[in-house]
């Protein structure tokens, strides 16, 4: 009998618009790229590294051939020319701009797009205490949560930065990290026009923006 084909399995997607696809094809779902980053590749079980006894390992050399080699080198340092020197400004411009990622979803879904795009940073290897998340209308329920123990307490977990950390886009004590995410969850325009560039500023590598392509789109432009 006939084989039938496996049919592929479709993840639920990022909450908020999304294209219609043509007839017989499947939308791609929007996922947040995790972005630049340290990822230390582990090392394999059981290969401690290359052995210092190897055929490549260079040759020992006496103190004899030390002392007669050593004006040659010295003459050969000193005819080289010296490599230009690379200032500290000029490498802190070039890695000043983070990627920025659009994540689309409508106000109300804004916040569970965010939460998301957390779950799939941790996932792909992020540490918590590399991410900020932002949200530009109500606070975050766990940012609520906290704050009714206090401001003392909540900004106490932000100093640590030790896990995922949810502040309001407005609040200048949020420090900047690796990684950001902003909720456009609401506010008027010019709150949002004020967030986004404040959230570049703050991060590192990643900057990950979910509400209205629009809406934001017309505030990058303006704005950052």
């Amino acid at each position: 009998m006939p084989l039938i084909p496996e049919e592929p399995q479709i993840h639920e997607s990022v909450p908020g618009p999304r294209a219609t696809p043509a007839a017989g094809r499947t939308a791609p779902t929007p996922r947040p790229v995790p972005g630049p980053g340290p990822r230390p590749a582990p090392k394999r079980p059981g290969v401690p590294g290359p052995s210092r006894s190897s055929a490549t390992a260079p040759s020992q050399r006496t103190p004899r051939d030390a002392a007669v080699n050593a004006p040659a080198a010295e003459a050969a340092a000193a005819s080289r020319p010296a490599a230009p020197a690379v200032s500290d400004a000029a490498t802190t411009s070039a890695s000043a701009t983070p990627q920025i990622q659009l994540i689309p979803a409508a106000a109300d879904g804004a916040l569970d797009a965010a939460d998301e795009a957390v779950d799939l940073l941790l996932d792909s290897g992020r540490a918590p205490g590399e991410i900020l998340v932002l949200t530009t209308g109500d606070p975050h329920p766990w940012a609520a949560h906290e704050l009714s123990f206090g401001e003392a307490s909540y900004w106490a977990q932000h100093d640590a930065g030790d896990d995922v950390f949810y502040a309001l886009a407005a609040a200048e004590r949020a420090k900047g990290r690796p990684v950001v995410v902003v909720a456009v969850n609401g506010g008027a325009d010019e709150a949002v026009s004020a967030a986004l560039p404040t959230a570049m500023a703050r991060a590192g590598v990643l900057l990950i923006i979910c509400g209205d392509p629009q809406r934001i789109n017309a505030v990058i432009s303006t704005s950052v």
